[in-house]
């Protein structure tokens, strides 16, 4: 069969999302389209490329050789295309995950970016950890995230780039009639015994559970099981007012009813947070973005360690080692 003399770039992100879903439910809540459109544009680009792209089954989703060898060609045919809107112009707006809307390094750093290049359009959205987020830039369907590099698996790495932003100092959030509540700080090693909930079970902040494994060992401090899955602000106090569970959270984790974020010390935890982008990924956008947050980092000191501060071994050779 002769290839085709055109192809039509949604039927590649559709093919895109899919390959790394690997799960079409999935794929189709990512890109904000009906699983059975999806599924359609998925058998176009499989009847005009004339090959199978995946292995369907009941139980699972799984690429041909084929669709293996389909995966670069698209991602630089989707490049392509964004690089030349850019150079003439026309450059997409650049999606942004900023976690939460009440966490403060990202916000800055977006709306810093914002007044370094005013000619471009940034768009905000409000996920959930870093690890949920890399799927979707390796896929082309996010531009850029916050979070924490070292804490992703070693193939998601191998397909980002990264740029060192903070170190956040970590902090608990507690009921307001815990023990521990009237203190202005909370050491450590007063947490022992206790049980702190920090994502587990979460799929995507395994990141930020890894590190409060790391930061618990040895100390008598348990990381809490899984907690309902809350989505929202709202839904997220009320599950944590019912379990009255202490929360590892950072020092500029938005105020709770009913709770209050005490930082902790001896030593002072921190979170390193990164700015976080699909490799080659080319767009004036992540220009500015890059350079504010270099800016901001800059003035507000967010890079410098603490003497009593305290990050694993692994996160330390990461986050010295960015381009």
């Amino acid at each position: 069969m002769p290839a085709p003399a055109h192809l039509d770039p949604r039927l590649l992100r559709a093919f895109l999302a899919v390959a790394q879903e690997l799960h079409f439910t999935r794929a189709a809540a990512r890109l904000y389209v009906a699983q059975q459109a999806l599924s359609r544009d998925v058998r176009r680009l499989e009847r005009e490329l004339g090959a199978e792209l995946f292995v369907r089954t009941t139980r699972q989703v799984t690429l041909t050789a084929d669709g293996e060898r389909l995966v670069p060609y698209a991602r630089r045919a989707l490049q392509a295309q964004d690089d030349l809107l850019a150079a003439f112009g026309q450059a997409r707006p650049l999606l942004v995950d900023l976690n939460s809307p009440g966490l403060d390094t990202g916000r800055r750093v977006l709306h810093r970016a914002r007044e370094l290049a005013p000619e471009h359009e940034f768009m905000a959205r409000y996920e959930s950890g870093l690890t949920g987020a890399a799927g979707e830039l390796a896929a082309g369907r996010l531009d850029a995230s916050f979070g924490r590099f070292a804490g992703l698996d070693p193939a998601l790495r191998a397909g980002l780039d990264h740029q060192p932003v903070r170190y956040a100092p970590m902090a608990v959030l507690l009921p307001e009639d815990h023990p521990l509540a009237e203190r202005e700080r909370v050491p450590l090693a007063a947490l022992a015994g206790e049980t702190v909930y920090a994502g587990a079970g979460n799929p995507r902040t395994p990141e930020w559970t890894d590190l409060a494994r790391r930061l618990f060992d040895g100390r008598g401090i348990t990381v809490a099981p899984p907690a309902p899955l809350a989505v929202g602000d709202e839904e997220f106090q009320r599950v944590m007012a019912k379990t009255r569970t202490p929360v590892l959270a950072v020092i500029d984790f938005p105020a709770m009813p009913g709770a209050v974020l005490r930082p902790l010390t001896d030593p002072v935890p921190l979170s390193p947070v990164s700015l976080v982008w699909r490799k080659g990924l080319i767009h004036p956008g992540l220009d500015a973005l890059r350079r504010a947050a270099a800016r901001v980092a800059t003035e507000e000191g967010w890079l410098r360690e603490p003497a009593d501060g305290w990050i694993p071994a692994i996160d330390s050779i990461v986050m010295g080692t960015h381009n």
